[in-house]
């Protein structure tokens, strides 16, 4: 069964089209993720399914509830984390819940059960009366988690949930994330450039200019590639690409990950590599051989990497129409 419903979603900020004819949908229970660079249209889409954007074309619904006709029960049926923390951090933890679930119409005789059932989970309950001023930044954000959950949504919504948090404290994260989902089986819908949190995902969709350019499972994505990776560095890269092109017929790309050096995509690539290194007259000076990864379908589709990087005037006019309003309570 689905509970998010996207048929046809456009979306404009005069001449720029940040979502464009975009349509899914998410079944329930399912991670869903949305992967895509910088002002690729990830966060105008959650927006609009949080009711904080309305949509210039198409149509919506998360839960059964159309976005623009019941924004109300839209709100009460998902939890949403920002990508920028939107705690008060003049309150404590407690009461950054308290206030959320008051908000929510959480049963006064539920509440404190709730809260702290979920500062537990997210491990911060010896610290519920300490200000959230004194949070680290991965306390923050299970905070949010905590706070995401309190009112039991059908739909939890994470924007970009651990941008600019250390590798380890990710990781964590991650943890309560799943952990979260197994034990409340919640839908998640996830947007993110990190490929390692994608793969936490049972589906994807890439979006790159507001458009869905794939969407299925991270292996089946992944299978898009067509092979293993090589990446080989040589004396001579354009006369090196040039040669595999006529005497292998394989097409060579530049990489793109300000290193020099080539890469193509071959079957079996534990068995080229040594046909590669004994008909290739140009020097290698290096080689390497990796299963696909997400960044390579990434690549594959758009011709780039999906990387953060500077954004284009384009992109930062996408991201800036995208933040749009904050929602009550969040």
């Amino acid at each position: 069964m689905a509970v998010i419903e996207v048929n046809q979603l456009v979306k404009k900020f005069r001449e720029l089209t940040a979502v464009d004819q975009v349509s899914f949908d998410v079944e329930e229970g399912e991670i869903f993720g949305f992967l895509g660079p910088n002002g690729a249209g990830k966060t105008t889409t959650i927006n609009i399914l949080c009711t904080l954007l309305k949509p210039t074309a198409g149509r919506a619904r998360v839960n059964g509830y159309d976005v623009i006709r019941q924004p109300e029960l839209v709100r009460r049926s998902i939890g949403l984390v920002f990508q920028e923390p939107s705690l008060d951090e003049q309150l404590t933890a407690q009461e950054n819940l308290d206030f959320h679930a008051t908000l929510y119409d959480v049963p006064g005789s539920a509440k404190a059960g709730r809260i702290e059932e979920a500062l537990k989970m997210v491990e911060l309950y010896d610290r519920r009366n300490h200000l959230v001023r004194d949070f680290s930044g991965g306390m923050k954000r299970r905070l949010e988690l905590a706070r995401g959950l309190i009112h039991y949504p059908k739909v939890l919504f994470l924007d970009e949930p651990t941008l600019g948090l250390d590798p380890q404290t990710r990781s964590r994260i991650w943890e309560y994330i799943l952990h979260l989902r197994e034990r409340e089986g919640i839908t998640i819908f996830l947007t993110t450039h990190y490929m390692d949190e994608a793969e936490n995902a049972h589906r994807i969709g890439v979006i790159d200019y507001g458009r869905i350019v794939a969407l299925d499972t991270p292996e089946r994505l992944k299978d898009l590639v067509g092979g293993d990776i090589i990446t080989l560095r040589t004396a001579n890269d354009e006369m090196a690409a040039r040669e595999i092109e006529e005497r292998f017929g394989l097409s060579v790309n530049g990489r793109q990950d300000e290193q020099e050096g080539l890469w193509l995509e071959v079957p079996k690539g534990e068995e080229f590599i040594p046909l590669l290194v004994s008909k290739l007259e140009t020097p290698i000076v290096a080689v390497s051989l990796r299963r696909p990864t997400l960044d390579d379908v990434f690549l594959k589709l758009t011709g780039r990497q999906i990387r953060e990087e500077k954004m284009s005037q384009r992109d930062r006019l996408r991201t800036r129409f995208a933040r749009g309003p904050r929602m009550r309570g969040h």
